[in-house]
């Protein structure tokens, strides 16, 4: 007999969490005996075992650490860095390799991205094994909900295939736990169509999205992983679906599937979607629920932020001085576009709400601290060169402010939500499906959609001449917007994939590999040793 887990405490706090508990101390039991024959006596149990993927999905997918899918999103493509900074953050060369697209089989945060991604996958299929078969009236739970649970966790395993897939390519699929033992690599094409399939019998039978569903995979959720699929297709198996995109897309956008409030809307401004009180962001499609008052709060902090952070938003947390903008990405924002001033630490730091700077501690020891848009060693007096990914200094690079915890008073302080999909991702790919189908030329309705969500960005004033036209919306004008929208959302490196930029694209410190094999990872050598079922993808 299997163990249905050990641990069943994880399941509890993120059921609490989900259905709003003001608890804040919990007291965590251990059932070294707990098997599925005598677990399974409640919908509550139901809900336990279903959620144990989410409480997963956060190690792998949100930017908690520097190894999951986000690192790997993000780090190769043309908007966020991790350079060396003096004496910090070589950490063997790891990130440089990224930026260069130098990686190897053998990478160690590649490797845990494999292992943390699959692991999800596991708890899918022994949440499904158990489920799908339980008498589920004897509990008392109707059979509509039981399944939407089995169509919930078919479409969150289905997420993580897609996810695999997309670094990945070629993969296996393996629908059994333990089953095969060495499940053979599956062809792109295949695994797209085993994620195309599962999705379309499944998201129809999803609940729409409402405040009960939040941090749970619901019908806004389903059909923005739909639109993801069908954007992509045409890069992940040769044939477009550029209408199956939009359609899945409206499907959103109608109001049909849901939504917080009734319907998803678009925020009003640049804050509502990733500030402390996002839990009920009318924007959100599907998110991951994090909690400071319920004890589990969003690490990703350390990762983003610079060690002087606690002062400058008054906080009670500090970073490690990691991730900062790419230069030439940065110099794409417009000087009044507000997501400039709005989503970013740049410039000179202050102790917050007073004009006392913040100051150096390694290469600007003792003075003002000012971040800057270069990667140099200014300090030294390099004051011209573009500087390199082993050149930077502690003020090198503007930093991530998009998500805004609050002060340490505030009564939400860091009770931010992860935001795996918005309505505004919805709008740009309906967007993008609509300008391919037209040759790459804009419609009014596709500037009509981007401007919705551009207008946001820029004063009453600034805005006429901001506004996108037919004209002035080009495929390469799209790409650019839509990365200054989503900067830091770990959608940049699928994205110039599919603009063919990826291998040959120029930007700060990098130089085009050309190389189309680069555009998936190789699957990591240590799983290769243990499942020699596994191929290794072309190049490498």
């Amino acid at each position: 007999m299997r163990l249905v887990n050990t641990l069943i405490y994880r399941y509890g706090f993120l059921l609490l969490l989900l259905l709003g508990t003001a608890c804040t101390k919990l007291d965590e039991t251990v059932y070294s005996d707990l098997y599925k024959e005598n677990f399974y006596k409640s919908r509550t149990e139901v809900l336990q075992a279903a959620l144990r993927p989410m409480t997963h999905l956060q190690s792998w997918l949100c930017p908690i650490r520097g190894d999951g899918y986000y690192y790997h999103a993000e780090m190769c493509a043309d908007q966020v860095a991790w350079p060396q900074k003096g004496r910090h953050a070589y950490d063997n060369g790891d990130h440089i390799r990224q930026h260069y697209h130098t990686w190897t089989d053998n990478e160690g945060r590649m490797r845990n991205a494999w292992v943390g991604m699959w692991t999800g996958v596991g708890y899918c299929n022994a949440a499904l094994e158990d489920l799908e078969n339980l008498d589920y009236a004897a509990i008392g739970m109707e059979e509509k909900e039981m399944k939407a649970i089995i169509a919930e966790l078919r479409v969150l395993r289905a997420f993580h295939y897609m996810k695999l897939m997309d670094l990945w390519g070629n993969i296996p699929v393996v629908t059994q736990v333990g089953l095969p033992a060495n499940p053979p690599t599956q062809p792109r094409a295949a695994v797209f169509d085993f994620i195309k399939t599962e999705l379309e019998t499944y998201v129809p039978q999803l609940l729409p999205y409402s405040t009960e569903l939040v941090g749970r995979v619901a019908q806004t959720g389903g059909y923005a992983m739909m639109a993801e699929l069908y954007l992509n297709a045409e890069k992940w198996t040769g044939t477009p679906m550029w209408d199956a995109c939009i359609a899945a897309c409206d499907k959103i956008l109608s109001g049909e599937a849901g939504g917080l409030g009734g319907a998803p809307r678009l925020a009003p401004d640049l804050l509502e979607t990733f500030a402390n009180t996002n839990r009920a962001a009318p924007e959100a499609l599907f998110q991951f629920a994090y909690s400071n008052k319920g004890g589990f709060v969003w690490d990703w902090i350390p990762l983003m932020g610079f060690s002087n952070m606690s002062a400058a938003l008054d906080v009670n947390y500090a970073g490690n001085n990691g991730y900062v903008v790419v230069p030439s990405f940065f110099n794409t924002y417009a000087e009044n576009d507000l997501r400039k001033t709005t989503w970013f630490l740049f410039g000179p730091q202050y102790k917050y709400g007073t004009t006392e700077p913040i100051l150096g501690t390694e290469e600007y020891n003792g003075k003002p601290l000012i971040y800057v848009n270069t990667i140099r060693r200014e300090s030294e007096g390099d004051l011209t060169s573009e500087g390199g990914m082993t050149q930077g200094e502690e003020n090198s690079g503007a930093r991530f402010n998009k998500y805004k915890t609050g002060r340490q008073s505030d009564p939400n302080y860091r009770e931010n939500h992860f935001i795996i999909y918005r309505l505004t991702e919805i709008y740009f790919n309906k967007a993008e499906a609509l300008m391919r189908k037209n040759n790459g030329v804009a419609t009014q309705e596709a500037v009509n959609l981007v401007n919705a969500s551009r207008q946001r960005a820029f004063t009453a004033a600034d805005w006429p001449q901001a506004a996108y036209t037919t004209a002035t919306l080009t495929p390469d004008e799209f790409l650019a917007e839509k990365g200054r929208e989503f900067i830091f959302e770990g959608r940049r490196r699928t994205d110039i994939i599919r603009f063919g930029r990826f291998t040959t694209g120029t930007w700060w410190d990098h130089t085009p590999t050309n190389d189309p094999n680069r555009e998936i990872y190789p699957i990591p050598s240590t799983q290769r040793a243990n499942n020699p079922n596994l191929q290794q993808n072309p190049g490498y």
